[in-house]
């Protein structure tokens, strides 16, 4: 660890000290990037300031932090580096929903992997056909002991994502691996890197239309919603966000009612809309629920999911997984607290909090857009417990061994069914709800 590094405190040095410095970053910064990130760190921590739901920072000593931020940004030898700093100081607040919005990238980066934690072990759980991951033998199945001499962790996964695929994209990647018959190796595996518009027209938002027949393909498997009838008996639902319309609502619980039972898988579900959140749920009871209080900067609200017919009225399984996060989470204990249903799976990721994106710019003829999301209020369950930081811990816990993720299978699925009477192997299980890889 260099002496820079070493200023950093412990518990963020990730954002500065782990991953070496990307090639579209790792120039030499100048004199004008240097006050231009400068500028940067200024209004986002003014934005913290006025903004942050917690007037008192969580008793974070604000200004000294920006103050050591501003001094290690005047140490920085790239740009990477600089950005690394404001992220680091965001950070400090240990907020799962407050983070850095740097300027945009004009490259696409594609590992060709994925990964998740499973209990306290993370895996790779899907491999793009054609990458070089899949060249070089990574399968679905294998355990990551590092990556990039880093150790994942339920508690630090998320941040590698976003030094990964935002802050500090990497040419390469080394991980170490451990397959499931205990055998280990290390594998250096390419990024592949797409090329994009140019600096100057990514800068000012661009007309690239490629890209833009890109992101609406992303955004169709993003939130395409899959159901699967196991006869009159049950219904299972796929979510992976919740982004849809009242009336995408009422057609889910129009088909989920012919049913006696509806599983409703959230496994991998990062959240959404709260409105759509309180729409689900309402469809869920015969009566009024609370969702939690919302607890702003100077306010406290209920926030309450108002009971619309038609409604589902039978029996309901909720199933989740540590990338369960924000609604898919509330959704989850309520159900829990309401004892309207059973949760199965794994302890969900525990970022449950509301936050705002706050927008700022830099320059006149190029201009860098750049913010920071920041948390304008936290969200207090009815059992007066916030899930931040902590998650939902499953009524039965039950988690897929490597070998599962090596050949498909979902045993959390099939244990679903059988509890509401209907016979599925976890092999059946693993086919019903295939992956879907955005668009590179």
């Amino acid at each position: 660890m260099n002496s820079g590094c070493a200023r950093t405190r412990a518990a963020i040095s990730i954002f500065v000290c782990i991953f070496s410095v990307t090639a579209g970053w790792s120039q030499k910064i100048t004199g004008f990037e240097r006050d231009q990130t400068q500028s940067m760190l200024r209004e986002i921590a003014s934005d913290v300031k006025k903004h942050y739901y917690d007037p008192t920072l969580h008793g974070l000593d604000w200004d000294r932090s920006v103050g050591e931020a501003k001094a290690r940004i005047d140490q920085a030898g790239d740009i990477g580096q600089a950005l690394s700093e404001i992220a680091a100081l965001l950070d400090l607040l240990k907020d799962s929903h407050t983070f850095l919005l740097p300027p945009a990238r004009f490259n696409r980066y594609d590992y060709g992997w994925e990964a998740q934690t499973i209990g306290t072990h993370c895996y790779v759980t899907q491999v793009r056909p054609g990458s070089d991951a899949g060249a070089k033998g990574v399968t679905p199945g294998d355990e990551i002991l590092t990556v990039n001499g880093f150790a994942p962790t339920k508690k630090n996964l998320t941040r590698m994502e976003y030094l990964l695929y935002v802050l500090r994209p990497q040419p390469a990647v080394r991980l170490e691996l451990r397959a499931p018959d205990g055998k280990t190796r290390t594998v250096d595996v390419a990024t592949k890197i797409t090329q994009g518009s140019k600096v100057e027209d990514a800068i000012a938002g661009g007309n690239d239309v490629a890209d833009k027949e890109r992101t609406i393909e992303t955004m169709k498997v993003w939130r395409h919603k899959r159901t699967e009838d196991m006869g009159d008996q049950l219904m299972i639902l796929k979510l992976p966000v919740f982004f849809y319309t009242p009336a995408e609502i009422e057609s889910i619980i129009g088909k989920a009612r012919k049913h006696s039972a509806l599983i409703i898988d959230l496994r991998g579900n990062g959240g959404g809309s709260v409105e759509v959140l309180s729409l689900l749920l309402g469809r869920m009871f015969d009566h009024d629920v609370k969702i939690a209080d919302r607890v702003g900067r100077s306010a406290r609200s209920p926030q309450i999911a108002k009971s619309a017919s038609p409604h589902f009225d039978g029996k309901l399984i909720v199933l989740v997984d540590s990338r369960s996060a924000s609604a898919a989470e509330l959704f989850a204990r309520v159900v829990q607290i309401e004892k309207r249903g059973t949760v199965l799976g794994d302890v969900s990721s525990g970022r449950v909090m509301e936050a705002k994106h706050y927008i700022d710019r830099e320059g006149v003829y190029k201009v860098l857009f750049y913010g920071a999301s920041i948390t304008d209020a936290d969200l207090i369950m009815t059992d007066g417990r916030s899930l931040e930081g902590v998650g939902v811990t499953p009524d039965q816990t039950i988690l897929p061994t490597a070998t599962d993720l090596a050949v498909g299978h979902d045993p959390i699925l099939a244990l679903a069914a059988e509890m509401v009477g209907v016979t599925l192997s976890p092999e059946a299980a693993g086919k019903l709800f295939p992956y879907e890889w955005p668009p590179q």
